[in-house]
């Protein structure tokens, strides 16, 4: 599997009980991206990626306990706890009409109606309502909500997001 084709979904961050359940930290909008039968390629830095079939998801918490195919039991569950798990992008379904996936609009350059550079977009965050994109230029960050009065368009073609700051916003940055 080629690195560029996966897109993370979760970390492992521990394990639960002897029968080799995995604690993860899930970065998914819903649980239903750890379906059972579905792959799953766990990578980690400097390690060989290995892929997995999914037994079981579960909530738990604020995360999920996963059950893997070939795990079953703690000591072996403990080899995989700081890897990232990943789905390859081309199984994602298509989104919907004018939405995107996080990986989509990470490192898009981000520029005002006004063609002003603010930088390029660095993470995303949930907060309930809406998502805000950070963005980053060098050690200037600036946080725009990710609402349709502010992202004018979103280009990724050319990579390009164009936003139509908020007043307050906007007297910040000047």
């Amino acid at each position: 599997m080629r690195e560029d084709a996966l897109i993370p979904i979760g970390k492992v961050a521990g394990t639960h009980g002897v029968k080799g359940y995995l604690k993860v930290s899930s970065y998914a909008e819903s649980i239903d991206s750890f379906a059972p039968g579905k792959e799953l390629f766990l990578r980690r830095k400097g390690k060989p990626i290995v892929s997995f079939r999914i037994e079981s998801a579960h909530p738990h918490k604020r995360g999920i306990l996963l059950a893997l195919e070939g795990i079953a039991s703690v000591d072996v569950a403990k080899e995989w706890v700081g890897y990232e798990l990943c789905v390859d992008k081309t199984t994602l379904p298509e989104p919907e009409e004018a939405t995107y996936y996080w990986h989509q609009i990470i490192g898009l350059e981000v520029f005002t109606v006004d063609d002003r550079r603010l930088g390029r977009v660095a993470a995303i965050f949930p907060t309930g309502s809406n998502d805000v994109y950070v963005v980053r230029d060098g050690k200037k960050e600036v946080l725009v909500p990710a609402i349709d009065s502010v992202v004018v368009d979103i280009d990724l073609t050319h990579e390009i997001l164009r936003v139509d700051l908020p007043e307050g916003l906007e007297e910040i940055l000047a």
